[in-house]
C-alpha cells in the first residue's frame, strides 16, 4: 500500500527462481518475515541493516539509484519507471483516466533492474 492505494510489484524471472528453489515449509505468505515474531518487518528493517553493514546510504537513496538507471540507460516509458516506485501522476486530468497499473511493462523493467544487479535467471541457475 502505498498513497493509500494498492501497489503491486512484479517479480523479476530471478527473484522468481529464487522463491522457487525456497522450500515450502519455509514459505507463509510472508517473503521477508521478522524472524523473532514471525510476521512482517518492521519500516525500519532496511535502514537498520544498511546501519549494521557501516553502509551510509539511504534507502531513498536505493530507490533514486534505480531511477537514474532506467532513465539514463534504458528505453522504459518515463509512466513505466514512474508506476514501479508508485509514484503519483501528478496531473489530475491523466490520474483520473489511467486506472491500469502496466504490470507486464514493469515485469520487464524489474528484469532488466535484476540483470543489471547481476541477479539474471540465468546466473542463479549456475
Amino acid at each position: 500500500m502505498k498513497a493509500e492505494r494498492e501497489h503491486r510489484v512484479p517479480l523479476s524471472e530471478a527473484a522468481l527462481e529464487i522463491l522457487k528453489a525456497t522450500p515450502a515449509k519455509s514459505r507463509s505468505g510472508l517473503i521477508f518475515k521478522n524472524s523473532a515474531m514471525g510476521n512482517a518487518l518492521s519500516i525500519m528493517a532496511m535502514p537498520m541493516l544498511l546501519r549494521r553493514m557501516g553502509i551510509e546510504e539511504t534507502v531513498h537513496g536505493f530507490r533514486s539509484t534505480f531511477r537514474d538507471w532506467a532513465s539514463e540507460t534504458t528505453n522504459f516509458p518515463n509512466e513505466v519507471c514512474e508506476m514501479a516506485l508508485a509514484h503519483t501522476i501528478p496531473g489530475k486530468a491523466e490520474a483520473a483516466y489511467r486506472r491500469g497499473d502496466l504490470f507486464n511493462k514493469r515485469r520487464k523493467l524489474m528484469d532488466a533492474w535484476a540483470k543489471y544487479c547481476g541477479c539474471s535467471a540465468d546466473s542463479l541457475a549456475k
